[in-house]
């Protein structure tokens, strides 16, 4: 079965997000690009935030660079989504901050019974297209939550708190209190 790469194999290289796209195909660096696998970005009663009745935010903030795989965005954002709305009934605008744009590549070395010797060929390839990811600067924002009051942000801190494992890195907190129009 095909397995994605833990994250930790793209942390240690320089990352560069570009992508050459050309009508000649023969031109092009990145021929396909991979199915995102998170499609939404905003959650819940969008109303109330707009109109300025919720009076508390909670974000989850990145402590380092980091690059995210749009797997890891997807299952966080759907645990948080689904205890939000078991627990908050619509109470609540949930927004994912990051945009996997960044395409991860890889050289896939052979290996198998009786392999006595590495494959030497195409060291410094370009690399085949794996899965998409987002790069997370330090002090970025990842996931915003809005509430209505103080329980409401106790409970939006326990979620945020639950999915800090799926994260391949070191995060933290920051509440603000919104002013009401």
């Amino acid at each position: 079965m095909a397995q994605a790469r833990k994250a930790s194999a793209y942390s240690k290289h320089r990352v560069v997000p570009y992508t050459r796209k050309s009508k000649k195909r023969s031109k092009s660096y990145i021929k396909t690009v991979p199915n995102k696998k998170l499609v939404k970005f905003q959650m819940g009663n969008s109303d109330l935030y707009r109109q300025g009745k919720l009076s508390y935010e909670v974000s989850l903030v990145s402590k380092e660079d980091v690059q995210i795989r749009d797997f890891a965005l997807e299952a966080c954002r759907q645990y948080i989504n689904k205890k939000l709305e078991a627990q908050l009934a619509k109470q609540y605008f949930f927004q994912v901050k990051v945009h996997p744009h960044h395409i991860q590549r890889e050289n896939r070395m052979l290996t198998g019974a009786g392999a006595d010797r590495m494959q030497t060929g195409m060291q410094l390839s370009f690399g085949k297209t794996m899965n998409l990811a987002a790069i997370v600067k330090k002090g970025k924002e990842i996931f915003t939550i809005a509430v209505v009051d103080e329980k409401g942000e106790k409970i939006a801190r326990e979620i945020l708190k639950k999915i800090k494992p799926k994260l391949p890195c070191k995060t933290g907190f920051v509440t603000k209190v919104l002013e009401k129009k």
